[in-house]
């Protein structure tokens, strides 16, 4: 064998060992790359587990302030609640205060009434003067009082005798065949209006033993007739004070 032909082969078997070691090294490099401990793709895997976590704790998070928000506004709208409900019942009671306000305005005769009712209408009785004694046969106080008490409790709003408004401080007093009302003398017959339910003034004023029984007892005419409108002047100024 020549000179030239071991050198070829010591130079051949050079490059082989350098191929293989070459492929070697790439092959460990790589197998190192991709699983040992800190290769990318393990890096990655880190990455994306710190990434859920940190989104886990964000959404439990976000969950809790939500609750918080929703207990916030529960509070609030209680408060909202609680609120219109005391205006609600301030209108309610405003409304009521009004309401009877004006009805007092009314009882106390100091303002014009007007509207539905009935119209009671005492007379004295037939008598013969030469045989009966005439005071059992006219109409006195207690009579109109009668009347006058029976409305008052059936709920009348406004009243009057011979067209004169009267309230809870009238007098109403007998003198022989007339009737004396805050001063003003009126004789008979004596009507006696009343501006409230129509149907519960007549009512209350013809029940069985009631009133129109007890007056008619006493030999006196009364008459009632139901109205659909009654005027009524207020109380003028020298009898109210």
């Amino acid at each position: 064998m020549s000179l030239k032909t071991s050198d070829r082969k010591k130079r051949n078997n050079r490059i082989l060992y350098a191929l293989v070691f070459l492929v070697l090294g790439f092959i460990f490099s790589f197998s190192y790359r991709t699983l040992g401990p800190g290769s990318e793709s393990q890096q990655m895997k880190l990455e994306v587990n710190d990434r859920e976590e940190t989104f886990r704790k964000d959404l439990i998070e976000q969950k809790e302030r939500n609750k918080q928000l929703a207990d916030e506004i529960s509070k609030k709208q209680k408060s909202i609640a609680d609120v219109e409900q005391l205006l609600s019942n301030s209108e309610q009671n405003h409304d009521a205060l009004v309401k009877e306000a004006k009805s007092l305005r009314l009882l106390l005769g100091v303002v014009p009434a007007s509207g539905q009712g009935i119209r009671v209408e005492l007379e004295d009785g037939d008598y013969d003067p030469t045989q009966q004694n005439p005071n059992e046969y006219i109409v006195h106080e207690s009579q109109v009082l009668m009347v006058v008490n029976e409305l008052k409790i059936a709920g009348a709003q406004a009243l009057s005798i011979n067209g004169q408004r009267i309230n809870s401080n009238s007098s109403i007093k007998c003198t022989g065949p007339v009737i004396a009302i805050d001063g003003q003398t009126f004789p008979a017959p004596f009507v006696v209006e009343a501006i409230g339910d129509t149907d519960a003034l007549n009512s209350s004023l013809t029940l069985k033993g009631g009133v129109m029984d007890s007056v008619m007892s006493d030999n006196i005419v009364m008459t009632i007739e139901k109205k659909k409108e009654i005027l009524m002047p207020a109380l003028r100024d020298d009898i109210e004070g």
